[in-house]
């Protein structure tokens, strides 16, 4: 009897399942420092204890998508350890804030199977919800993978897919206890620009770019504790037919955000992931630029000091943004489009 783990397969899982993730993960001062170096990311509520502080927090929060990988990391090895690929996300909500010195831990459920043509492999949706020591919700999110079958002549379970929202409802979006803006200096934050200088249509080149480099997307995807094998084994992702191991497109993410800064400085905090999608690899070598549209805004019930804003970063290999490429005629993604990401964030107001 075996006792390692092989992960599981399509055939593996049923719709109503529950999946409890081992390993609650106690989040640092260190896992901070060590994203800001993987990124450079500058923004200043969570960059500065003494900024957080004078609008009404304890001290700097984790930056947002920390916290979505470090959860999103306690999900793969039971239900994308023999992933070909993570394909898109929906009705993410950011909750409570987290902090140094929290302890983060994952349950997912199944609430959705499909087998594809090929029968080789197979989609599945999971609804994951990470929680911190005290039991409470820091962020709740649907995803879709597509996973292989141990065996190709299985059979295929009753395809069940689920209705996912265009958008989080803006009554679900969660403002942190006690955040107050009314004070939020634009001169320590890098820009002038605030919720009211943003218009619905309005694109923005983040104008900067990064470049992947093999080491930092391999130790950004371990700090995560993400364990899915196409990231990391040479020998098994020589058989693929790209040959090579592919990027996390959770870093790619990561890198979107942290060059969408220039543009976009006062975005203080995410607080919901619409939807997204990795429409094509990323590999090591690859130079990645970024830019946004404004797709709408909104004012927050009872909140005179901030406004949301729905965003979508659109993240590209190798290309030029000013030409902002998304998708053909037919509806394909420009090979050279990485990301696709529809996210709200919170942005201070003049009041």
């Amino acid at each position: 009897m075996t006792k390692t783990n092989s992960g599981n397969f399509f055939e593996d899982f049923a719709v109503g399942q529950e999946l409890r993730h081992a390993t609650p993960r106690t989040v640092t001062e260190g896992d901070v420092s060590l994203y800001i170096a993987l990124y450079g990311s500058r923004f200043a509520l969570q960059s500065s204890d003494a900024f957080a502080y004078s609008l009404g927090l304890p001290q700097a929060p984790l930056d947002d998508l920390l916290v979505f990988h470090v959860v999103f990391g306690k999900t793969v090895p039971d239900i994308s350890l023999n992933a070909v690929a993570n394909l898109g996300y929906a009705e993410g909500r950011f909750a409570e804030p987290v902090y140094p010195g929290d302890t983060l831990a994952t349950v997912s459920r199944v609430i959705g199977v499909k087998e594809n043509s090929n029968r080789k492999t197979g989609v599945v949706y999971v609804q994951s919800t990470g929680r911190n020591q005290r039991d409470e919700l820091v962020l709740d999110y649907k995803r879709w993978v597509m996973v292989n079958k141990r065996d190709p002549e299985s059979a295929a379970p009753e395809p069940v897919v689920p209705e996912l929202a265009d958008a989080l409802p803006l009554a679900e979006i969660m403002v942190p206890p006690g955040l107050d803006v009314r004070d939020f200096s634009t001169e320590l934050s890098g820009s002038p620009h605030l919720w009211e200088d943003y218009a619905v249509g309005e694109r923005i080149d983040h104008v900067d770019a990064m470049t992947i480099e093999e080491a930092e997307h391999q130790l950004a995807t371990r700090l995560y504790q993400n364990t899915a094998k196409v990231h990391f084994n040479q020998r098994l992702a020589a058989a693929t037919r790209f040959g090579r191991r592919i990027v996390y497109g959770g870093h790619v993410i990561s890198m979107a955000r942290a060059l969408s800064f220039n543009g976009l400085a006062n975005a203080t905090k995410i607080a919901a992931i619409n939807g997204g999608r990795h429409s094509n690899p990323s590999f090591a070598g690859d130079t990645i630029s970024a830019w946004s549209e404004v797709l709408d805004k909104a004012e927050i019930n009872g909140r005179s000091d901030l406004g949301a804003l729905r965003l979508r970063t659109v993240a590209v290999k190798d290309g030029e943004t000013e030409q902002f490429p998304l998708k053909d005629a037919e509806g394909k993604y420009d090979p050279s489009v990485v990301l696709d990401l529809d996210y709200t964030v919170l942005m201070p107001r003049r009041g």
